[in-house]
């Protein structure tokens, strides 16, 4: 690690295999199949060997299992950072009453701290899903930070690749995203700053992608592009790291459980990107891509990374904007 570059994090959402298959419409999700079991201690087993610690962005509903329990309990005890990544998993969590989304919070962090023994001070939203009332409701609760935003402009194509993956029901069901949506989550700063909020602020940390082009440069998006060539997946990541140093942002980069899976793991997720390729190849790539970060930064959980950006002071403050929504949900 280059302890001398400037600080970057290292994150990871825990989702399970019953949250892509609810969200692509597969009634299997209603039996709430797991691979936590067999990825994460593959996923600990990776960063002990690397002597690194990462945050876990862990869903509430799978703290909530005793067949999780002792699992979700190793993440704390090799020293990473459990955050809150809803109850419930939510595909349109922006969208819910103010009492639902407190609701979601709440219960996630009560079995979160329960499963890790840490009460979580980070948050992020299923699918980069984030509204006002969210922001509110974390600041009210005491977090230190949000790390939802996801600065893009293919919104609007994610979800049309998702609607024509996804099952008819799901399609019917789905939230259609606008290129409105688009732009605006596209104009988003790539760089930490504060939303202002009516009692506060709250600190935000992007999920980042590439300074100017604003294209995806987390795992999965490098897995999708290595099932045309993994030459091409680590230059494209080099590309963005150094566009990252030449515009002074210090990147957020996001894994998530299944780029440490593949096919010869888990059956059924194969309407994923990166998931009809060997777990084997997966590692190897992700070996090479984490090596490249910490040549480029020194990589920190984002707990870690929130207090360096918040200790060099500076960042500006911005107004929650999002596309309006009716609640839903009940509980206003």
């Amino acid at each position: 690690m280059n302890s001398t570059a400037p600080p970057a994090a290292l994150s990871l959402d825990l989702d399970n295999q019953w949250t892509y298959l609810r969200s692509h419409g597969r009634q299997a999700w209603k039996e709430y199949p797991s691979y936590l079991n067999l990825a994460v201690p593959r996923i600990l087993e990776f960063f002990r060997a690397r002597k690194m610690a990462i945050t876990f962005f862990i869903v509430g509903r799978d703290a909530d299992q005793d067949a999780h329990r002792e699992v979700l309990a190793q993440i704390a005890n090799d020293g990473h950072e459990a955050g809150n990544h809803t109850y419930g998993h939510e595909p349109d969590f922006n969208i819910l009453g103010p009492g639902r989304i407190a609701e979601e919070i709440a219960r996630a962090e009560i079995a979160i701290e329960r499963a890790t023994g840490q009460c979580p001070a980070g948050f992020r939203g299923p699918a980069y899903k984030l509204s006002q009332a969210a922001l509110e409701i974390l600041q009210k609760r005491g977090y230190r930070y949000d790390a939802t935003t996801f600065p893009t402009y293919l919104t609007p194509l994610a979800g049309a690749y998702q609607r024509f993956t996804s099952s008819p029901a799901a399609r019917d069901g789905a939230r259609r995203g606008s290129l409105f949506d688009g732009l605006r989550d596209g104009a988003r700063p790539l760089a930490p700053y504060r939303w202002e909020l009516a009692e506060g602020s709250l600190l935000e940390v992007p999920v980042t992608t590439m300074p100017v082009l604003r294209l995806p440069i987390h795992l999965t998006y490098l897995n999708f592009l290595a099932g045309f060539s993994t030459r091409l997946a680590r230059s494209y990541f080099l590309f963005a790291l150094r566009l990252c140093r030449a515009t002074g942002v210090g990147p957020s980069l996001l894994l998530h459980a299944t780029d440490f899976l593949g096919c010869d793991d888990v059956s059924g997720l194969g309407f994923l990107p990166g998931m009809k390729r060997q777990s084997v190849e997966k590692i190897e790539l992700l070996d090479k891509i984490i090596a490249d970060y910490r040549r480029f930064f020194t990589v920190l959980p984002l707990g870690q990374f929130a207090a360096a950006v918040e200790s060099a002071g500076g960042l500006p403050l911005v107004t929650p904007r999002f596309t309006p929504a009716g609640p839903r949900g009940g509980k206003p």
